[in-house]
């Protein structure tokens, strides 16, 4: 369903769209250049760009290689016929107050190519969050190549990161009752974001280990780890609670007794939803900083996916908060 005004005010909405227009795709690069190509620095980065201008930006831009074609096309294709030939079951999301709607002021929500290939859920699900799980693997390849052997900082990051799109997948029934599907459309944010952002920005903490590994030691390895694992059961908590309130309209015990709730969200006021409304967003940074510190701290970039998420949580927490009280 759509919603029928704008959350933020006209002038910040469109300032938004056009940064994200035009920042996000040379910050990825830059991002990219920085971790391989200046040591992690951005002090190095910017630098570089200070002595040589916007022709030292255009020099450190990527061209596509046939190599790189083949490979991306190999795998969407494989990622494409998996969600064609393998579909898995029909989920179908809460029905709204005031119905649910494929089509919001001449754009459809859900565009599909043919019956059946549904574009977000191969640009956000499929492609993207995939995308998410393959990527830390390369680069214990490649630091493996370079270094003979696989960092335990590098381990702690990877396991963590499968762990978590694990759960994804695990609980992707709930995916499509969450904001990324219901609300928003599938244009440059939704579908350019999972096919380069994801990749490129949430994986990022691993492509700064690939040449800067930091050897942990087994039991710093291990706490790490067991704290990564126990914010990402949480954050699933969180949702399965909320599922299941909304799935039996309330008619559930929560921790041994029957829940209250929040009318205007449908949210259940006991158990982990009752220490504040969005207490799914704590494990979710944290966990997002646990498989981040194991680069420890000698360079800022690798923690900017934090940064970022945490910018974005608060920014949806607001989103929710906004659409409550307009209802």
């Amino acid at each position: 369903m759509g919603e029928s005004k704008m959350v933020h005010s006209p002038p910040v909405t469109y300032a938004s769209m056009l940064s994200l227009l035009t920042l996000c795709p040379p910050f990825v690069i830059l991002l990219w250049y920085t971790m391989i190509r200046a040591d992690g620095s951005i002090s190095q980065t910017g630098g570089y760009l200070r002595q040589h201008g916007m022709q030292g930006f255009l020099n450190i831009w990527p061209m596509p290689t046939a190599v790189a074609w083949k490979i991306i096309a190999c795998y969407a294709a494989f990622e494409a016929a998996l969600q064609l030939f393998l579909p898995g079951k029909r989920v179908e999301g809460p029905i709204s107050p005031t119905g649910n709607r494929p089509i919001y002021k001449g754009m459809e929500l859900y565009p599909r190519i043919g019956k059946n290939f549904d574009i977000k859920v191969f640009t956000n699900c499929r492609f993207g969050m995939m995308s998410w799980g393959v990527l830390p693997l390369t680069y214990c390849i490649k630091q493996y190549e370079e270094n003979g052997r696989v960092a335990d900082s590098m381990l702690v990051n990877t396991i963590l990161m499968l762990v978590y799109v694990t759960k994804f997948f695990w609980w992707e029934d709930g995916y499509w009752n969450t904001m990324d599907i219901a609300h928003d459309r599938a244009g440059f944010y939704i579908c350019w974001g999972c096919l380069v952002w994801v990749p490129s920005v949430y994986t990022s903490p691993g492509m700064y280990l690939v040449n800067h590994p930091v050897n942990l030691g087994t039991q710093l390895a291990i706490y790490i780890l067991v704290a990564g694992i126990l914010c990402i059961y949480i954050n699933y908590d969180c949702d399965r609670q909320r599922q299941e309130f909304r799935r039996t309209n309330g008619k559930c015990l929560v921790w041994g007794k029957a829940p209250s709730k929040v009318f205007c969200f449908c949210n259940n006021t006991n158990d982990l939803w009752g220490i504040s409304r969005h207490f799914h967003y704590v494990p979710e940074i944290l966990t997002a900083f646990f498989w981040t510190v194991p680069a420890l701290f000698n360079h800022f970039l690798p923690y900017f996916y934090v940064v970022f998420l945490t910018i974005l949580l608060f920014d949806r927490a607001k989103r929710d908060d906004d659409r409550c009280r307009s209802k």
